[in-house]
């Protein structure tokens, strides 16, 4: 693996850990990113497999040479259909981490952090065909105000979508510092990189369609898991958290729990943990990306 510092794992072992790793099982691990919890699961596998997913292809320079491993160049709302490629129709464990690696953070060239100027991208999939450019120059105003209410839970959403209809006659918004120019009329005084945060993640998450993958990954995990196979799931947004718990909880992610006639519970999963787990003070002191992290565990009934 790649020997330059691509992206920290949070929670590294209690994922692992979750996962309640068979030596032989099989196991996905479906946000590639730098291959930290990869290199973890393998470490533990015997004569198992791992199959690691991602989406990005810069991830793919970090793709260990080892038999046991397999990397798969696509979106995890695809698993089903690329692992059927290689013969596999269930599997003992899954893991994701989910949203922004640091790697694409970092890079000012991908257009996800707002402390570099360039292009306001944002694509985790670069061969993708939507930018964040694209959706602030063509999307009509009530999409814009859906789109940042909904997903950045912006106050102001329906303010700043007018302002962003206002801007884009005038000249193309295409650049991130301009936009954090127009960003900072519409701000709350000494809150701007709050506010910054929740407008690109609202983005962030309309380029890639997070929540719709997100679900799709949810309901075909289900579906690949062996009879007390493990799901770990971790989140960084409340969007996020509340589909996985829902999930996991009640099978499906939204509406009332189903129950048969005897009133037990209708769902494919089990969760581990009720509550979920979060990093400790010394792993939020070193990694700042771990404060927001909530990780679930479930099991296949």
């Amino acid at each position: 693996m790649t020997k330059t510092p691509y992206h920290i794992p949070v929670m590294l072992q209690p994922c692992i850990e979750g996962l309640a790793i068979d030596p032989n099982g099989v196991y996905l691990d479906l946000t590639f990113g730098g291959g930290g919890h990869s290199r973890e699961i393998l470490n533990r596998l015997d004569k198992g497999h791992l199959y690691g997913f991602d989406q990005d292809e810069d991830a793919m320079a970090n793709a260990p040479e080892d038999p046991r491993f397999t990397f798969i160049h696509a979106n995890f709302r695809d698993i089903k259909r690329f692992l059927r490629l290689y013969g596999v129709d269930k599997v003992d464990g899954i893991l994701a981490d989910l949203g922004i690696s640091s790697h694409q953070i970092d890079e000012p060239s991908r257009g996800f952090s707002t402390r570099f100027e360039g292009e306001l991208d944002m694509r985790m999939n670069q061969s993708g065909n939507l930018t964040a450019a694209d959706i602030l120059n063509t999307y009509d105003e009530s999409e814009l105000h859906r789109i940042l209410g909904q997903y950045g839970e912006i106050k102001n959403a329906k303010t700043l979508a007018r302002a962003i209809i206002s801007e884009r006659i005038q000249a193309p918004i295409a650049s991130i510092d301009s936009f954090k120019r127009l960003l900072d009329k519409f701000a709350p005084r000494a809150k701007e990189f709050k506010y910054y945060a929740q407008v690109f993640q609202a983005l962030r998450i309309t380029v890639n369609d997070e929540m719709g993958a997100l679900k799709d990954m949810l309901e075909q995990s289900t579906e690949l898991l062996q009879a007390k196979g493990r799901i770990v799931i971790m989140s960084y947004h409340s969007l996020e958290d509340r589909l996985v718990k829902n999930y996991f909880n009640k099978g499906k992610f939204q509406g009332e729990i189903d129950k048969d006639f005897y009133g037990n519970l209708i769902r494919p999963l089990e969760p581990v943990n009720r509550k979920a787990i979060t990093a400790s003070a010394a792993e939020t002191a070193q990694n700042n990306r771990a404060r927001s992290a909530k990780l679930r565990i479930a099991e296949k009934i």
